[in-house]
């Protein structure tokens, strides 16, 4: 298999060949490619997917949520990650629904953009195994927590749309392929990556950068999720199962959000920034902190 070496949403690095997870005993599944999965891990995993849910249409960051649970649950790394994409789509896209139903965001207008995620998302989950992820988890807890200091700083970030500092053209086929490439070959921090070049380069205002970044997650969502299912990663009883706790936590997320607007918004995409970093130091397979010796 192609794919030996792959990181999880939260930026932790396995070998698709082991198992390096420790499931709590009664969680435990038997093995990678479970048949009967028992009823109370099913009822765990749709919890865990309806609080990921709710968080991530609002800030994203939904990944800190379902790939420990799933891990906790003694799925194999790579089984999570293909898992994790499917039931991903469904929280993606039932914000997208939300949002656009509401007028923040024209689906139709934004398919190019969104094709273009898509095919980012394709290529990073296939190149993943040459990309120095390294590198990526070296410097990403400093990007998150930039990000959270810019939007929580930042005064005049609101809700009304500003002056763009990009063209739509050299925004679709630069920024968003870039993103989603990054999302399938890494995946921590995507929907603040969007959010930030939303605001600060497309003028958007919060809640509308909010709508159109889950369109745009759910097309790099889905070009990773095709490479998986290409590999046979895919659990799909679990996958549906959180995929519905995705759903319905969407839908309740988005109407708080657009009916609290950035004074949910903001907050929440600090906090969410300010937790994935912490998540991804207090891995101690994180370069830093084996330099240092931690």
């Amino acid at each position: 298999m192609a794919a030996r070496r792959t990181q999880d949403a939260a930026g932790l690095a396995f070998d698709a060949q082991s198992d390096r997870s420790a499931p709590i005993a009664f969680l435990a599944l038997p093995s990678p490619a479970v048949a009967d999965i028992a009823l109370h891990i099913l009822v765990f995993l749709f919890i865990a997917a309806f609080l990921a849910g709710f968080i991530d249409s609002i800030a994203g960051g939904g990944g800190m949520i379902t790939i420990p649970a799933m891990l906790l649950a003694g799925i194999p790394p790579l089984h999570t990650l293909g898992t994790n994409k499917l039931q991903s789509l469904f929280g993606a896209g039932s914000a997208t629904i939300a949002y656009a139903r509401a007028g923040h965001v024209r689906l139709s207008e934004q398919l190019p953009m969104a094709a273009l995620s898509a095919l980012g998302g394709a290529l990073g989950a296939l190149l993943a195994t040459v990309v120095p992820g390294d590198v990526l988890k070296t410097f990403m807890p400093f990007l998150l927590v930039a990000i959270a200091v810019y939007f929580g700083l930042k005064p005049n970030i609101g809700d009304v749309d500003r002056h763009r500092r990009m063209s739509v053209f050299l925004f679709t086929v630069t920024v968003v392929p870039l993103i989603g490439f990054y999302d399938g070959v890494f995946g921590p921090g995507t929907g603040s990556f969007f959010m930030l070049a939303f605001v600060t380069l497309a003028g958007f205002g919060v809640l509308k950068a909010t709508a159109h970044t889950k369109l745009l997650n759910f097309g790099s969502n889905v070009g990773a999720f095709a490479v998986f299912v290409s590999y046979g990663v895919v659990l799909w009883k679990v996958g549906l199962v959180m995929g519905a706790g995705q759903f319905l936590g969407a839908q309740a997320g988005s109407r708080v959000a657009m009916k609290a607007g950035v004074k949910v918004i903001k907050p929440l995409l600090v906090i969410t920034s300010i937790a994935l970093a912490i998540r991804l130091m207090a891995d101690p397979s994180h370069p830093i902190r084996v330099w240092l010796g931690w």
